[in-house]
């Protein structure tokens, strides 16, 4: 859970103070800055378009900012996440009935703010080692853009930015048993995608040797 200062006296930009359910009083400043990494992070990987991923962010925290009246001052990063999470839902579906093509690029590994298990630990590696990984990025990149919504959802809670089971249960809003059958059958249609797919990976990561 992350901890965020009460009021904004040490900190070098305007207040913007809000207030939870209980009467509690925070800067919504604090709150961006606390949260504006994890979320950007999360929207580019829903969405898959860095663009379209800062306005639906900023969306998210003009929602939160309106509604932050509802917030019951016990985890402020489920309660956000969930809506940014939904704001990306809500977009996904309406794009789903007008489909766009992005013309812009994909954010590269160096681009995303937060770093993620998509992300591969990175080691002194020859120029050959790096690229080879960056297939390897790509195609776990590919394989969960063609999970379900709510699956890629999850797995990317847990497995890329590192929330507990219960936090992802908060998230999306359902039981963590509903969290995880979503998470092993994610990670089950991954592992398949990847062996589907072996022979467009480097040898060193293919499964068969």
């Amino acid at each position: 859970m992350v901890t965020l200062p009460k009021t904004c006296d040490e900190i070098d930009h305007t207040r913007l103070p809000v207030q939870d359910r209980n009467g509690a009083s925070y800067c919504y400043n604090c709150v961006i800055e606390a949260f504006q990494a994890k979320g950007y992070n999360l929207a580019c990987r829903m969405l898959r378009d860095w663009a379209l991923a800062e306005d639906v962010l900023q969306e998210s925290f003009v929602s939160g900012y309106r509604s932050f009246s509802q917030f019951r001052g016990d985890n402020l990063s489920a309660w956000m996440m969930r809506i940014i999470a939904n704001a990306c839902r809500d977009f996904l579906r309406s794009r789903r009935a007008r489909p766009v093509i992005s013309l812009d690029p994909l954010p590269t590994a160096s681009d995303d703010p937060t770093p993620s298990a998509v992300d591969l630990p990175g080691r002194e590696e020859s120029p050959e080692e790096s690229a080879e990984r960056e297939e390897l990025r790509r195609a776990i990149i590919s394989g969960l853009e063609r999970l379900p919504e709510e699956r890629r959802l999850a797995v990317i809670l847990v497995d890329v930015q590192g929330f507990s089971y219960e936090e992802a249960a908060q998230v999306m809003d359902c039981s963590t048993g509903t969290v995880k059958s979503r998470i092993s059958r994610g990670r089950a249609a991954l592992r398949d995608y990847l062996r589907t797919t072996g022979e467009l990976l480097p040898s060193r990561f293919r499964q068969d040797n």
